[in-house]
């Protein structure tokens, strides 16, 4: 009978799952027979009860002002923490945990680093100011982070999702996990503090210790347009799982065409939304974050799931069903700002932090950090 301990056993499986990384990330793969839960919609309707009071919290926790402009940039710098740690790490460190302490200790670590990489989009905007990065309105002589590093953490986060999906991670994904991951925040971040210091256009409120910087794109237009980048991420990614790219066999071919489709994609509808139906960038960028949540809920959240359909109806069934749930919740968030005293922050600027923020990062988290808990998926419960 061998000597080796059932546990060390389980290490060693562990360690050489994240020595051999797949080619593609899971969630962009295209989904094979028995991969959705036969336990869907219960499951995502269970995951709700969990969601959707931790996205209250996070809406609402620091009252309308304060969760917008104070959690609202913190979150925003936690969302490529969040891809290193559920894509490439595979929920490392927690895992190391039981289950149900690992999503949890996880988040954790996520909000430490958040605000760490947060007091350094502060000190890129101006200087690091400990006041201003809790307080949403710290008055003149300070540094407040909303809005003048949301560019800044908008880069990342969509950097970090375009190497990670629609960039299938190649040729990082080589790497071991540890090392893929840290690289492509690495790298995100290189792409984002480049953008921010050259194309980006910062302006300083009165008696604002903000540095102004005279870029070529205003932060709002390119928020917006980052947004809408990431819609694109999560329909052709997250709901869709890779589909129309995966059908291109030559990666060459695949991933210069789904780059291009995804980043060209955003900028048409910026336009299309901006020049042709004349809307500010705010209202683009609450109706882009609400489009993200719908997707997310569906794609993630449910799984996909929207009865038994060939692929092509059931694509177009989530792509029906995204839109419809974006409209609603754009609706009914702007219902609940008005009932709030928003002073310092917008209508529309609350909208995003409700469902960009508050609402997709609860589904990450749960789905993707949490694995589900305490409500696991099968194939999670082995």
């Amino acid at each position: 009978m061998s000597d080796v301990q059932p546990a060390a056993v389980a290490d060693d499986a562990v360690r050489g799952q994240r020595e051999r990384m797949p080619e593609r990330p899971p969630l962009s793969e295209p989904r094979r027979t028995g991969s959705r839960s036969s336990r869907q919609p219960v499951l995502g309707l269970l995951g709700l009860l969990l969601v959707l009071p931790i996205a209250v919290l996070l809406a609402i926790g620091l009252g309308g002002d304060g969760s917008t402009r104070v959690l609202g940039p913190i979150i925003t710098f936690s969302l490529p923490l969040v891809v290193m740690i559920a894509f490439w790490w595979e929920d490392w460190p927690g895992t190391r945990l039981r289950s149900s302490w690992s999503g949890w200790a996880d988040t954790v670590l996520i909000g430490v680093g958040a605000i760490v990489l947060t007091a350094v989009g502060q000190i890129l905007a101006g200087r690091l100011d400990l006041r201003a990065l809790f307080d949403p309105a710290p008055g003149p002589g300070h540094v407040a982070i909303f809005p003048a590093t949301l560019p800044l953490a908008g880069l990342a986060f969509v950097a970090t999702l375009q190497l990670t999906l629609v960039g299938e991670g190649w040729p990082l994904r080589r790497l071991r996990p540890l090392a893929g991951g840290l690289a492509v925040v690495v790298i995100a971040w290189a792409i984002a503090v480049l953008g921010y210091l050259t194309i980006v256009r910062v302006e300083s409120p009165p008696g604002s210790d903000v540095v102004p910087r005279e870029g070529p794109v205003p932060g709002a237009v390119l928020g917006a347009v980052l947004v809408l980048i990431g819609a694109w991420q999560v329909l052709c990614y997250v709901a869709w799982r890779g589909w129309p790219f995966v059908t291109i066999e030559s990666r060459a071919a695949r991933l210069t065409i789904a780059h291009v489709a995804v980043i060209g994609g955003g900028i048409v509808a910026y336009l299309v939304m901006h020049d042709l139906l004349e809307l500010a960038p705010a209202r683009i960028t609450a109706l882009s974050g609400c489009f993200i949540a719908a997707g997310l809920t569906f794609g993630m959240l449910f799984e996909g799931w929207l009865g038994n359909s060939s692929l092509g109806v059931e694509r177009s069934a989530l792509l029906l069903a995204t839109l419809v749930l974006a409209a609603l919740l754009y609706v009914v968030l702007r219902v609940f700002a008005g009932a709030m005293d928003l002073t310092k922050a917008g209508t529309e600027d609350w909208v995003a932090h409700a469902s960009l923020n508050a609402l997709s990062i609860s589904i990450i988290l749960h789905v993707a950090i949490g694995r589900r808990w305490p409500f696991p998926h099968p194939a999670e419960s082995t």
